[in-house]
């Protein structure tokens, strides 16, 4: 027994398995509190009950699923590709190369200046200020 439906299982089909795994080992499950239906599965009403929930809550999920997925083209289309802006832009990149060219400067000083970390300037910088092959792509992509 559980008081509502989502204490039993984290997704649908976790859920789903757990109650084919207590079946298998002739358990019953019931539903003490839910939207309006008593979910039993000791009886046929109560598994054509559960049937359809976890029928209804997986075309749910695969609608879910479609509009994100048709919401993020639809941004990209506009221009807008998503995630976490760069630190990293042609400006600040010659910058952390100028500085890294001088011997006396200190990695994660530069880095702290330029407002990223010192793994993000080593991506794309090498110690004596060169570029690194991701540095020169990103050069040659930027804007």
């Amino acid at each position: 027994m559980v008081w509502k439906l989502d204490r039993l299982g984290r997704t649908l089909t976790h859920l789903i398995r757990v109650v084919e795994a207590l079946s298998q080992r002739h358990v019953g499950f019931t539903v003490l509190a839910g939207a309006g239906a008593q979910i039993d599965t000791t009886t046929a009403n109560g598994r054509l009950i559960f049937s359809i929930f976890a029928a209804l809550a997986e075309c749910e999920a695969a609608l879910m699923r479609e509009r994100t997925h048709a919401g993020l083209a639809a941004a990209r289309a506009r221009g807008r590709l998503g995630g976490r802006p760069r630190k990293m832009t042609k400006a600040t990149l010659r910058m952390a190369m100028a500085a890294m060219a001088d011997p006396q400067s200190k990695a994660s000083e530069v880095a702290r200046r330029l407002g990223m970390t010192t793994t993000t300037l080593y991506a794309y910088v090498n110690g004596d200020g060169s570029l690194k092959p991701s540095g020169q792509a990103f050069l040659d992509n930027a804007e």
